[in-house]
C-alpha cells in the first residue's frame, strides 16, 4: 500500500540550527541554488545536471544528496534516492527534511513500515516540523491504523491551525473510528479554513450524520451551481446537495441533481456495460468445469470473504462478525484481486484466459501465498474477513486456493442497493455507478454470476439478506455464525459496540442497533421507475 507524499513539496526545516548550506564552497551553493530554481519550475533534468556538477565539488554534503534523492524521487528511481537519503542521515541525523524526504520515497517504493519509521525519526528530532507529522498520519493511514494516524494528524492541526488537509484527514479518521460527531466537529472547523471546499462538504454531508441545516443547504446549492469549478468539484458538491435535499425531503430535485451529477461522470467515465458482461460471461466459462482437486480441503478456513453490491450490508454484515472474538474485521482487502493480477502478468494472459492451464499445484500457490499476505490480520485472531466487493468475480478462483474459506453473499433488495449507490460518491473508484443503465447492468452480472456460484460449488456460499436481517436479527445472525462455523457469542447482537475501524460511507450506520426506518427509495416513487425497469421490476 502507498500514500501519495510529494517530495518536493515539504517546508524547509531547519538542521537543529545548523545552516543547511554550511561547509559548502562557493561555486557549489551558487550551483544548489540553480538546481532549487530549476525544482521550483519542475525542470528536473536541469536540476539534476546542475546538482551532479555540484556533488563533483562537495560529493558528501548532506543537503546536496537530499535535493539529489528529490530529483531522482520525482524521476521515480526510488532505489536510488533512498539510498542517497540513508548516506544524507548518517551524515546529518537531526535534519527533520531528510527524514522526512526518506519517509516519502520509501513510501512510494511500496515499503510503509519503512515510511512510518523515517516520519517517526523526523517528529522526534523536529517535533515542532508539523509536516512530519501530517506525513507519518498518511502514512499509518495507509497501512489501517487509523488510531495512531488520527493522533498524527491531531497533531500537525495543533501545530500549524491553519492546516486545512490536516483538519480533513484528522476527520476522516474520526469516522472511521465512530468518533462521528468529533468528525462532523473536524469537517466543520476546515470549512471554516476553505468554505468552498468540496472534499470537506462531501465528508461531511456524506456521514449522514444529522439533517443538514437551511444554511449547509443553500451553500451548497450556491457551490453546486457554479460555472468555475472543476468536473470532479461539480460532482462532489452535487452528490453532497443531492444528500441534502433527500435529507430535507425534496425529493424530486435530490433525484434531478443526483442524475445531473451522473450524466456529467457518464462524459467522463463511458463506462462499457457490454464488455464488462463479456468478461463476467468469459469467467462463468473458465470455472464450468472443476479446476482443482485441492489436497487440503480445508486451506483457507481462516479467511470468511463477504461479496456484494456497494451499499447490499457487506459492512453492516462484517460488523457482526468482527464483534466474535475470534474474527478480526479488516475491511476491504486488495490481496486478492492483486494475486490474480500478479499471476496474469507472470503468464502474460489476462484473467480469467490462464485459468484453463492451471494446475492444482498452481491453485494451491496461490492460496498459501494470500494466507501469507494476510497473516497479520490473524495474530490476536484465529479468522480474517476480506470484504473486498469487487470479489463475486472471483469466487471460483477462492474456491480452487481456498477450498476451506467461507463465502457470504452480502444481498438488499435491488432498487435499494443501486439508487444507494447512485447517491454516494466514490469517484472513479466505481464507475459502473455512473448511470441507471450502468448501474443495472451490472447489478444483473452480479446476480447472474452469484446464482451461476451458487449451483456450481453447492452449501460454499451463504445469501445473507439485509431485510431478513432487519425482520429477524437473532436468527438471521445465528444462521451467518453457524455458516461460518462460528460458536455463537451475544457480543454479536450488540455489533455497534465493537471497536474497529469502519471505512466506507456506511461507517456511521454500523455503529448504531439496527433500524428499520433505512430504506429511502419508495421516497422517490415514480422518479425510479427507469431503475426498476432497467433491474427487471415491474413498475
Amino acid at each position: 500500500m502507498r500514500a501519495r507524499i510529494e517530495a518536493t513539496s515539504l517546508p524547509a526545516a531547519p538542521a537543529s540550527g545548523e545552516g543547511r548550506l554550511q561547509g559548502l564552497p562557493r561555486r557549489a551553493e551558487r550551483l544548489h541554488a540553480r538546481a532549487e530554481r530549476w525544482i521550483d519550475r519542475r525542470e528536473f533534468a536541469f536540476a539534476e545536471q546542475a546538482l551532479n556538477e555540484a556533488l563533483t565539488i562537495a560529493p558528501e554534503h548532506p543537503e546536496l544528496l537530499r535535493l539529489r534523492a528529490v530529483v531522482l524521487h520525482v524521476a521515480q528511481r526510488y532505489p536510488e534516492a533512498i539510498a542517497l537519503l540513508r548516506n544524507a542521515a548518517s551524515l546529518r541525523p537531526q535534519d527533520a527534511l531528510i527524514h522526512n524526504n526518506l519517509g516519502s520515497a520509501l513510501g512510494e517504493s511500496g515499503d510503509m513500515e519503512g515510511a512510518i519509521a523515517a516520519f517517526r525519526q523526523a517528529t522526534e528530532v523536529a517535533p515542532e516540523f508539523a509536516a512530519s507529522w501530517f506525513n507519518l498520519g498518511k502514512a499509518c493511514e495507509a497501512m489501517s491504523r487509523t488510531d495512531e494516524a488520527e493522533a498524527a494528524f491531531a497533531r500537525a492541526t495543533a501545530l500549524e491551525p491553519e492546516g486545512f488537509l490536516a483538519r480533513v484527514r484528522r476527520a476522516n479518521a474520526l469516522k472511521t473510528e465512530g468518533r462521528v460527531d468529533e468528525a462532523a466537529a473536524e469537517f466543520r472547523r476546515a470549512l471554516k479554513l476553505a468554505p468552498e471546499s468540496a472534499e470537506a462538504w462531501s465528508g461531511l454531508v456524506g456521514m449522514q450524520a444529522g439533517v443538514p441545516d437551511a444554511d449547509d443547504l443553500s451553500k451548497l446549492e450556491q457551490l453546486y451551481r457554479r460555472t468555475d469549478i472543476s468536473a470532479a468539484a461539480h460532482c462532489l458538491f452535487g452528490l453532497a446537495y443531492a444528500l441534502a435535499l433527500e435529507a430535507h425531503g425534496r425529493y424530486a430535485e435530490a433525484f434531478e441533481t443526483t442524475m445531473a451529477v451522473h450524466a456529467l461522470r457518464y462524459r467522463q467515465i463511458n463506462w462499457d456495460a457490454a464488455g464488462a458482461s463479456k468478461i463476467v460471461d468469459d469467467i462463468a466459462d473458465a470455472f464450468a468445469n472443476d479446476t482443482t482437486d485441492s489436497e487440503d480441503a480445508r486451506l483457507g478456513h481462516e479467511i470468511i470473504f463477504l461479496v456484494g453490491m456497494p451499499r447490499s450490508g457487506s459492512t453492516l454484515a462484517e460488523q457482526i462478525l468482527a464483534a466474535h472474538p475470534d474474527v478480526c474485521g479488516v475491511g476491504e482487502l486488495d490481496e486478492l484481486p492483486q494475486l490474480i493480477r500478479d499471476e496474469s502478468a507472470r503468464r502474460g494472459k489476462d484473467f480469467p484466459h490462464w485459468v484453463a492451464e492451471a494446475t492444482p499445484e498452481d491453485w494451491n500457490r496461490l492460496g498459501r501465498e494470500y494466507l501469507e499476505r494476510t497473516a497479520r490480520w490473524r495474530t490476536a485472531h484465529s479468522r480474517s474477513t476480506d470484504k473486498n466487493l469487487q470479489n463475486w468475480q472471483l469466487v471460483g478462483a477462492i474456491r480452487a486456493m481456498l477450498p476451506g474459506a467461507r463465502i457470504v453473499d452480502c444481498r438488499r433488495d435491488p432498487l435499494e442497493t443501486c439508487w444507494s449507490g447512485l447517491k454516494q460518491q466514490f469517484g472513479n473508484a466505481l464507475p459502473f455507478t455512473c448511470g441507471i443503465e450502468e448501474i443495472a447492468s451490472y447489478w444483473r452480472d452480479y446476480d447472474r454470476l452469484m446464482r451461476r456460484w451458487e449451483e456450481r460449488f453447492p452449501g460454499s456460499i451463504l445469501r445473507h439478506d439485509y431485510e431478513a436481517l432487519i425482520a429477524d436479527p437473532e436468527a438471521q445472525i445465528r444462521a451467518l455464525l453457524d455458516f461460518c462455523k462460528l460458536p455463537f457469542d451475544a457480543a454479536c447482537l450488540r455489533f455497534h459496540e465493537a471497536e474497529r475501524d469502519v471505512r466506507p460511507a456506511s461507517a456511521a450506520q454500523v455503529r448504531a442497533p439496527l433500524r428499520r426506518d433505512t430504506p429511502r427509495a419508495h421516497r422517490y416513487g415514480e422518479l425510479l421507475d427507469p431503475l426498476r425497469r432497467a433491474l427487471g421490476i415491474a413498475t
